[in-house]
């Protein structure tokens, strides 16, 4: 099966409707014990150190990989996308664009999706029977997610199946019996709760310890907003592959975005937001507008190169959850 690397979540029901095995670039990078290494190839290769380390690690595992072609998304994601793929294409590798319109129009999105399955040569009827196989995977994961917030399923749980639904680690076949596995060993469980319920919002983070963290002081992350995205979990509402990556709310403005959010902490009850922002990312801007239309407390932390909360940040994050507890009233 030829294989197809991509810089973000896209519509992989056309890639696999095309016969491709899907591939997401970052879930290589970041849970590589070797991540710094695509980091180096990449500022070897001209890349600046004042650049976002996700765009230097993508390049990296394409380049050490040996990824032959990929599907860039330059318009809806990252702003360094568009150059990142003119350097991929100099570099001899297939680069097919996808973008999600900032019009966020349902007939320009259908467009887009349009003038994807003709690159792939694919029918909409395909895709459609490639989108009701994989909601059966989704389904799997709304109960991933579920359980996070009965208390069954653990912080880092909920952000790892979640964000490997971009690519459901290249087959979803084995992807699905190893949810079921896993669901049900979380179900044998006993039920654990946390004094401090939270948000975590903006993009996933090269820190995987902060959900370890966060439990080791008294406070859960029970809602993983991008990662949940990817998992599509409105997808019974979606009528068709159109509607559903037109209700897809990361790719569009931070208003949007915002709705969903707001109604996901008023149902899981959460006490306080953590806002993930990437070094160099024009998201970091982003900030100031969740700040003042969110009615809990908000703190931002910022991540760059390193995999692992600096003491810093863990300080801030002890703090956070402290200031969370005097607020409920658990502290004496």
């Amino acid at each position: 099966m030829k294989k197809i690397g991509i810089t973000t979540t896209v519509p992989q029901e056309v890639l696999i409707a095309a016969g491709y095995k899907v591939i997401d670039l970052n879930n290589i990078f970041v849970t590589s014990n070797s991540y710094m290494e695509y980091i180096d190839i990449a500022e070897k290769d001209g890349f600046p150190k004042s650049m976002c380390a996700w765009i230097k690690g993508l390049y990296g595992v394409c380049v050490k990989e040996g990824i032959e072609e990929v599907v860039g998304v330059i318009e809806g994601d990252c702003s360094n996308t568009r150059a990142l793929v003119e350097v991929l294409r100099l570099k001899g590798i297939m680069v097919y664009p996808f973008a999600y319109p900032n019009s966020h129009r349902l007939e320009d999105v259908k467009k887009s999706l349009d003038d994807f399955m003709y690159i792939f040569n694919v029918k909409k009827s395909d895709v459609e029977d490639v989108r009701s196989r994989l909601n059966k995977v989704r389904e799997l994961l709304i109960e991933v997610d579920n359980l996070t917030v009965e208390g069954y399923a653990t912080g880092f749980e909920n952000h790892l199946y979640l964000v490997s639904s971009s690519d459901f680690n290249g087959d979803y076949i084995e992807f699905e019996a190893m949810l079921r596995q896993k669901i049900k060993e979380m179900k044998e469980r006993e039920r654990r709760e946390y004094d401090v319920k939270l948000a975590y919002i903006g993009v996933p983070p090269m820190m995987g310890d902060i959900y370890d963290y966060m439990e080791s002081i008294g406070a859960k992350i029970v809602y993983n907003e991008v990662q949940r995205e990817f998992s599509f979990p409105r997808f019974k509402e979606n009528k068709d592959i159109y509607d559903q990556y037109y209700d897809y709310t990361y790719p569009y403005d931070i208003e949007f975005r915002l709705k969903e959010i707001k109604k996901q902490i008023k149902e899981r009850k959460i006490d306080g937001v953590i806002h993930y922002t990437q070094a160099f990312c024009y998201r970091g801007i982003e900030d100031i507008i969740v700040k003042s239309k969110l009615d809990v407390p908000i703190i931002n932390i910022e991540g760059d190169k390193l995999n692992e909360l600096d003491a810093r940040t863990k300080l801030r994050l002890e703090a956070f959850v402290d200031m969370l507890k005097d607020r409920k009233g658990w502290r004496r």
